[in-house]
């Protein structure tokens, strides 16, 4: 892959760990395994530095940021990324630290033997804090209840992906699971039939800071808004894709 890839993040409230983050996943990529990167990073009104962090980082490493004042939310912050990415491949990484940058030059391997539409990796094993891993498996038995999805890890974010397939991904109304994107990205790759690679990553502890989403009083909405939300997202995949 000689033209950059994409690579999206969205960033809330990551003024301590996002520049690590990106000089790290940078240099791993590109200094030490020669592949060309673009970081998208879409700020989500952090209410921290993060955006001057960024802004600093963009005078040395190729990063195009978008942002704005106001908080939109996880799953707009990513699709909000993934439309404005124009590489040939896209790739997705969160901004904690806990995707291990090391992992990447498989993705990309991946893609060139295996001529995929989508490698997307699981955590192997996962540190996420304890009500966050029992949330998802819990989740994940209703979800593969409604779908018929061949992956071991549906929320894994860390993937790489051809943009002509992000293309057919992103039809339709996505961003139904306003807290369980990757859940639904899934679903929706799946439904759209591409051709999937899933491989092992490693998944380290968080770098700083704390999920904005999985709070224990967070907990009950989250869990009626997912249930119903993923017989919406049955209804519309049904009649975009034609799925039985």
């Amino acid at each position: 892959m000689s033209d950059p890839i994409d690579i999206v993040l969205p960033v809330h409230n990551e003024a301590e760990s996002i520049g690590a983050t990106l000089e790290e996943f940078h240099r791993v990529a590109t200094i030490e395994n020669g592949i060309p990167i673009r970081f998208i990073v879409c700020e989500d009104g952090s209410r921290d530095n993060t955006v001057e962090v960024i802004q600093e980082l963009s005078k040395k490493l190729p990063i195009h940021l978008l942002t704005e004042k106001g908080r939109k939310g996880y799953s707009r912050a990513v699709i909000d990324g993934f439309r404005v990415t124009q590489s040939n491949f896209v790739g997705f990484i969160d901004s904690d630290g806990q995707c291990d940058p090391a992992d990447f030059p498989r993705f990309v391997r991946e893609h060139e033997q295996g001529g995929y539409d989508l490698v997307f990796g699981y955590r192997n094993p996962r540190h996420d804090h304890p009500v966050r891993i029992i949330m998802s498996n819990a989740f994940g038995l209703v979800y593969r209840m409604l779908f018929t999805i061949p992956l071991r890890d549906p929320s894994c974010p860390f993937l790489l992906i051809r943009q002509e397939s992000l293309q057919r991904v992103l039809k339709g109304n996505l961003g139904i699971l306003k807290q369980g994107f990757w859940w639904e990205f899934v679903a929706r790759c799946v439904a759209a039939g591409l051709k999937i690679k899933e491989i092992p990553v490693a998944h380290r502890e968080r770098a700083a800071g704390q999920t904005q989403v999985y709070r224990p009083t967070k907990v009950p909405r989250i869990a009626y808004e997912h249930l119903k939300g993923l017989w919406v997202l049955r209804r519309e995949l049904k009649s975009i894709y034609k799925t039985q």
